[in-house]
Formats: C-alpha cells, structure tokens, sequence
C-alpha cells in the first residue's frame, strides 16, 4: 500500500514536471503571470512555468496580415465609394498586447475600419482614385500612433479597391471625354497660332523680294497640276492690270 501512494506520487511529480515543461519557437513569446500579476515575457527556447502558481499566454510575434471588412464612405463631396483596405501589423510588446487590450486583433480591426472612414470622408473623390499613396501613409501613421499603447506596430496599410456605383462610372466617363474634347480644342487652336505665326513670317519674306512670290505661283501650279484636276486657278498680280490700263491706246 505504501509502494503504491509513493509510486502515485511519483508519477504526480513526472506529471507536474512534464507540464511545466514549455517550448516556444522563435517567433512565439510567452507571457508570464504569477498569481494573477504579470511576472516577465519568456521565450524563444525551453524554459519551465510552474503549474498552479504561473500561468502563460502564447503570444505570436510575426506579421499579420488583415483584411479590413468593405467600408460605405461619403467623400467631402457627398459621394458614396466602397473601399477595400489592407492593413499589415504585428506585436512588439507583448505584455501590453495582453494586458492593455482584451483583443488586440479585433481591436485593432476596428480602429483600421474607423480610420478607413474618417480619413477618406475628409477627401474629395478624384483625390480618392488618384492619391491612393499618401493616404494609405496618412492611414498608417493615425493607426500606428493610436496602437501604439497596445504594443502593436503597424507597418503598412494598402487600399485595394474602390467601387463606384455605375451613375458615378458614367458621370467619370462623360467628364473625362469632356477632357478629352477641351484638350483637342486647345491643342487645334495652339496649331493654329503657330501656324499663323509662320505665315507670318513667309509673308515679310516674301515681300522682300517680290519675284519670290511668282516662283511661288509657279510652285502652286505644279503641285496642282500633279493632281489631275481639270480646273486649273492661276492668279495674277494686281499691278499686271493696272500695266494694261496704262498702256491703252487713247480714243481718236
């Protein structure tokens, strides 16, 4: 009967010592309460909790990646977008992710969902499609502040998609070949100037010399002549008519 409580409680001490026994791989740290109370952050490796008295949280250091829920935002200029986003963040101090925060992952879901709206809300929408880079900046620096006390650094935050409504795709579109229309007016109008200013400057060239403007006729001729048209148009200088009414005979 003895034997067999000493062998009870040997098998009880094994059971103890096998349990207190904790590994944590390399990117795990283990959070150590004694009594209730926070004692120390443990790990990576082999270290010994004792049952009972200390109890530890798994806590995972790696990055995480976290889809953030599609988000109804109304832009400053009272138009309604679906935003996606995802935010990328990890612990680096896991005693306060446990302690501060009942879950740090779902807390930190929810702010990513508030920040979403009240960021993009203070924007128009073409600054919404077009500026994509420094508002994921300006997310990611509100949310970094703010997680900041729960041990949680994040590290970037990416807007993946925007939906508009098709009203909204149809207005963009119409405005941007209204764009497009204005671009090609300015552009017709800018060759017009330039080639106005050349005409210009042929003229005052041309007036320097004004046997240059026959050969120029000439020129006109041929490459009329070149395209087979049936009507030929030669112009005649003005001072060879007044040449005729000078050298009309007088009446008898």
């Amino acid at each position: 009967m003895i034997a067999y409580f000493f062998y009870l409680l040997a098998f009880l001490i094994l059971a103890l010592v096998i349990s207190a026994i904790k590994v944590l791989r390399e990117y795990e740290r283990g959070v150590i309460f004694l009594l209730g109370r926070f004692y120390k952050v443990k790990g990576p490796g082999l270290f010994l909790v004792i049952p009972i008295v200390q109890e530890m949280v798994k806590v995972d250091l790696r990055t995480i990646v976290m889809a953030v829920p599609t988000q109804d935002v109304i832009s400053r200029d009272n138009v309604s977008v679906k935003v996606d986003a995802i935010v990328f963040f990890r612990v680096i101090d896991p005693g306060k992710a446990i302690i501060q925060v009942e879950n740090f992952y779902e807390a930190t879901s929810q702010l990513a969902q508030t920040t979403l709206r009240s960021v993009l809300g203070q924007h128009e929408l073409d600054e919404i499609l077009a500026e994509r880079e420094r508002l994921n900046v300006d997310i990611q620096a509100i949310l970094d502040q703010q997680t900041d006390a729960w041990g949680i650094k994040v590290s970037n935050v990416e807007i993946k998609r925007v939906d508009l409504d098709e009203s909204m795709i149809r207005a963009i579109a119409r405005q941007a070949e209204a764009e497009r229309e204005r671009r090609a007016k300015v552009i017709h109008a800018e060759g017009e100037l330039q080639a106005s200013e050349k005409l210009l400057e042929a003229a005052r060239v041309l007036a320097q010399v004004p046997q240059a403007l026959q050969l120029r006729y000439l020129q006109t001729l041929t490459e009329i002549a070149g395209d087979k048209s049936s009507t030929i148009v030669f112009p005649l200088p003005v001072e060879l008519g007044d040449l005729f009414r000078y050298n009309r005979p007088s009446a008898p």
